[in-house]
């Protein structure tokens, strides 16, 4: 990737699927990579199954690789994500098969929920077709009082979920090889803000699999219908969760032990906390995945469009101009890229977002060139220091009054 950060996964979500063209085309011309989230195909109300109930063509994931593919330069991927009712349909034979896709992703758990995916639905029609389909859906469509209630008008939608994975390591490792079969050049693995017990499994099983990617998601996150507090305050928040991934799997590497490259993600939204997250995690952590800091200036972009076609720029937008040239900085970049006739057909919010990716890029040159780390390798612990003795209990990076005691005395004594 040009910058080491990536989406997080943008799944079977109303938000995802109306902006995905402007968070694919942004990410592709960024160079870095985007995740398809779960259940997108299980979803696709164009889906067809074989008899096998297993895909033989999913519209709304073609519409998704193809959109990522169009604007690729070389630099990211599009990797698609598998819970358990992905695994059933057969989505990775389908994107192997189709797309030729290097890299398909398994995941525990809801990310940084404890839960499986879930969205919203508001016709009786299509909550009966998703539980014929496999999935969980409440209240329960197929009940008569259920119906009548909704044609009443006193239930106005329903919830669809996805089933809790189980996991085993034999299962585990029997399901990366099995992905390997189908011909994956990569597997990698989403995890949540689970216990240390779960965040061990991971980080195990990752390496005896050869996994080559392990991202560990902190709470809060998500950009489903979860319940808030769930997403704000359940889990292990990330400064705790990381820094113990950062003890397992350095006591890994010092047995000689295999260990993948790992992601964290989990509230970053700005180029220091992508410099910290790093530098937490070194030498191991490679990237930092972000969801919503990424999303926004996609949807900021496309809002502007909108405002941009009715006449109707609020002044927090119109003090930097009144056409695209005016207001995008990076607009005459993206141009430059795809050309004066293509930029036409590039949507606003892939520009917002690729002068959010270049802003990352800029701010954490700068953050490294301050710090003297001139390659992001050179990016370690030691450019970190605790505020706080109970963050340094933590993470274990010298409290600010113990940091450089040693160094600060000798010169003293020189």
């Amino acid at each position: 990737m040009k910058i080491p950060i990536f989406t997080g996964a943008l799944g079977s979500t109303e938000i995802a699927r109306k902006n995905w063209e402007h968070f694919a085309t942004g990410a592709a011309l960024s160079g870095i990579t985007i995740v398809c989230g779960e259940n997108v195909c299980g979803i696709d109300p164009e889906l067809e199954l074989d008899s096998n109930h297993k895909i033989v063509n999913a519209p709304d994931m073609d519409s998704r690789i193809e959109t990522y593919k169009r604007y690729h330069n070389g630099y990211g991927e599009i990797l698609v994500q598998m819970n358990v009712e992905d695994t059933r349909l057969g989505v990775a034979e389908y994107v192997y098969k189709k797309h030729g896709l290097d890299t398909i992703e398994l995941k525990w758990g809801q990310g940084a929920k404890c839960i499986g995916g879930e969205i919203k639905v508001d016709s009786l029609e299509r909550a009966q077709e998703l539980q014929k389909r496999g999935y969980i859906v409440t209240p329960d469509p197929s009940n008569r009082a259920v119906q009548e209630s909704f044609k009443d008008g006193a239930l106005k939608e329903f919830e669809r979920h996805s089933r809790l994975g189980f996991v085993s390591e034999e299962g585990f490792l029997s399901e990366v090889e099995r992905l390997r079969g189908i011909g994956f050049k990569r597997i990698t693995l989403k995890t949540g803000a689970y216990g240390l017990r779960e965040l061990a499994m991971a980080i195990n099983w990752s390496s005896k699999a050869k996994i080559d990617l392990l991202t560990i998601d902190g709470s809060g996150g998500g950009t489903g219908m979860s319940p808030w507090r769930m997403m704000e305050e359940w889990g292990m928040p990330p400064i705790y969760l990381h820094s113990a991934a950062y003890d397992f799997c350095k006591k890994m590497a010092d047995k000689g032990r295999r260990v993948p490259d790992i992601a964290f993600a989990g509230g970053f939204s700005s180029e220091d906390g992508i410099f910290k997250g790093l530098a937490l995690g070194s030498p191991f952590v490679k990237a930092i995945c972000m969801g919503r800091a990424l999303m926004i200036p996609g949807m900021v972009g496309k809002n502007i469009d909108l405002w941009l076609k009715d006449n109707k720029l609020p002044k927090t937008v119109s003090k930097f101009g009144s056409t695209v040239e005016e207001i995008f900085v990076n607009y005459e970049m993206v141009k430059d890229i795809v050309g004066p006739d293509e930029i036409k057909n590039i949507p606003l919010g892939a520009i917002g977002i690729y002068s959010f990716s270049d802003k990352v890029a800029v701010g954490l040159q700068q953050m490294m060139a301050g710090a003297r780390n001139f390659s992001l390798p050179f990016i370690s612990r030691e450019d970190l220091i605790s505020l706080t003795e109970e963050c340094s209990k933590i993470t274990d990076i010298p409290y600010l009054m113990d940091a450089y005691r040693e160094e600060a005395e000798e010169i003293l004594n020189s």
